[in-house]
């Protein structure tokens, strides 16, 4: 084919990147994910800025500033939305920010804490607010049981200890 019919940003690879899509829901975060949003930005605009010289001359460092310039433009804007939840007091019901201790049928037990969206991390044990497991521990107390909606399948799991300690740093 010749390259009169190929528009200028097909031959460079230049597209233009989707835009990352911001949750429908609010963006709550803990004073840690508030923390980690604002790095995160600062980082991104700092990276962006170095980049700049770069691109103009070299397609490869084009196309990586232009995904730079769409997550920082993400972060940024979860930033602007961010709602800082402040730590619950102590009590036995599940809420935003909780490390829940949680026993399925088999007998397994394993360790979630509730955070925000940005600052989830599920092999970590920290799960958004806004997933299915933490919807379905959100309300309940220590000793109730209740049913996790999964894909695989519903899964009655017992809430065995809530705790609102800071984790270990």
């Amino acid at each position: 084919m010749s390259r009169a019919f190929v528009r200028e940003s097909d031959a460079d690879g230049d597209d233009e990147l989707p835009e990352r899509p911001l949750p429908a829901h609010a963006n709550y975060v803990t004073a840690r994910g508030l923390d980690q949003l604002q790095g995160r930005v600062r980082d991104l605009a700092t990276c962006c800025e170095a980049l700049r010289p770069v691109a103009a001359e070299d397609s490869g460092a084009r196309h990586n500033l232009r995904a730079l310039e769409r997550d920082l433009r993400y972060f940024s804007a979860q930033l602007e939305r961010a709602q800082l939840v402040a730590a619950a007091p102590r009590h036995d019901t599940v809420h935003f920010g909780a490390r829940v201790t949680v026993c399925d049928e088999a007998g397994a037990r394993q360790q979630v804490h509730i955070v925000g969206d940005d600052e989830a991390d599920a092999a970590a044990g920290e799960i958004s607010w806004a997933s299915p497991l933490a919807r379905a521990l959100i309300g309940a107390r220590e000793g109730d049981t209740v049913t996790w909606q999964r894909p695989a399948g519903a899964v009655q799991i017992e809430i065995v200890a809530v705790d609102y300690a800071p984790p270990h740093a």
